[in-house]
């Protein structure tokens, strides 16, 4: 609906009289004697009306108190309002205009200046309206934009995680687990350990990222990688080397150094380096291991612990728990630990109710 109509409201009939006759040729006119009928035809007409001309002072209801109830429900936003008065103290201009108000108009005016000045403010109000809209809409189209391109990218994270599980003969259910192990401990340490500045996209970045923590896996020979027993020690350094070589891989498909690449590097690399500086493959010592990759690596931890493998039988979770928190999977920072002791009762629900992982992330 085309707004083209002017609303009028003073409760002298003469000033009425005279801002319509000089607009009544290019507009719709409406006309309010006081504050109360000027609030019912906005709540009646606000779609239709262009422009308010508003006096201050009126019995009952005044100017201002009209512009407060039109900031209350967001009517100053679009719709503009020129104060007409014949005089006005300084505090009631800054009033004024700190509710909204477009511009002052004194009484007595001039027919051909109030005309300028009212079409300026209905071309600017005009023009904004239309930058909003169209603002509006191409944010729409970004986010819907952003959103199917996570969904292709989550698509082809899953797909290229799931052949890493198919080669280990592991259930399936491993990259979700830590996906959703590491946004219960990303959660509390947001809340709880602010100075890592962690943004919600951040969060949403590492939480895509941990899915490909063992990329490096693809390329471990099948003889190491689904060994029913314990690894010889040669056998073992060649199984730490699947953190370089998922590196390696991400270095191939690497299109652009972006945080998303960033956090899958990191953690891919060293979401097995240990507080102490005892993990691998760099031996890295407590902040300098990213935290992304710490978070990862105690969810990674507590996952193989709990589940079956073709080494080893899981562990009850309480005993999982207890060898995470007393050192016996290597040191974690004090900060790591702290979230996991807030999220380990999620952690066992998930682990005991067999919880669905499928839309995790």
């Amino acid at each position: 609906m085309e707004r083209n109509t002017l609303l009028i409201v003073d409760d002298i009939e003469i000033n009425r009289e005279m801002l319509k006759f000089i607009f009544e040729e290019q507009f719709e006119v409406l006309e309010a004697e006081d504050g109360e009928t000027a609030i019912q035809l906005l709540e009646e007409k606000q779609e239709q009306i262009v422009l308010m001309f508003l006096d201050v002072i009126m019995p009952g209801k005044s100017g201002l108190d009209v512009l407060e109830y039109m900031v209350e429900k967001k009517y100053i936003d679009y719709i503009p309002v020129i104060i007409i008065t014949g005089e006005a103290s300084a505090d009631t201009e800054l009033k004024a205009y700190e509710y909204g108000a477009s511009d002052i108009v004194y009484k007595p005016f001039t027919p051909k200046v109030v005309m300028r000045r009212t079409m300026n403010i209905i071309e600017l109000f005009s023009h904004r309206i239309d930058i909003e809209k169209k603002l509006e809409k191409r944010t729409k189209q970004l986010r819907e934009s952003r959103e199917k391109l996570k969904k292709n990218n989550d698509f082809l994270i899953n797909a290229l995680s799931s052949v890493v599980e198919f080669r280990s003969l592991e259930s399936g259910e491993h990259i979700q687990r830590v996906k959703y192990y590491t946004s219960v401990l990303l959660k509390y340490l947001v809340k709880f350990y602010p100075e890592y500045e962690l943004s919600e996209e951040d969060v949403e970045l590492i939480i895509s990222a941990s899915a490909l923590h063992d990329l490096g896996k693809i390329a471990i020979p099948d003889s190491i990688l689904l060994k029913p027993g314990r690894l010889t020690q040669e056998e073992f350094e060649e199984m730490k080397k699947h953190t370089v070589y998922g590196c390696d891989l991400l270095e191939k498909f690497k299109q652009e150094e972006d945080s998303f690449y960033r956090y899958c590097y990191d953690i891919c690399r060293y979401h097995h380096e240990r507080h102490d500086g005892k993990g691998y493959p760099d031996g890295l010592t407590g902040e300098n291991i990213p935290i992304c990759a710490q978070i990862v690596s105690i969810a990674d931890v507590y996952d193989a612990l709990v589940s079956k493998r073709v080494y080893k039988a899981p562990y009850e979770v309480n005993e999982a728990a207890r060898m995470i928190l007393e050192g016996e999977c290597g040191v974690f920072s004090p900060q790591i630990l702290d979230c996991f002791q807030l999220a380990k009762e999620e952690f066992f629900q998930a682990t005991q109710t067999k919880l669905s992982f499928a839309d995790v992330g």
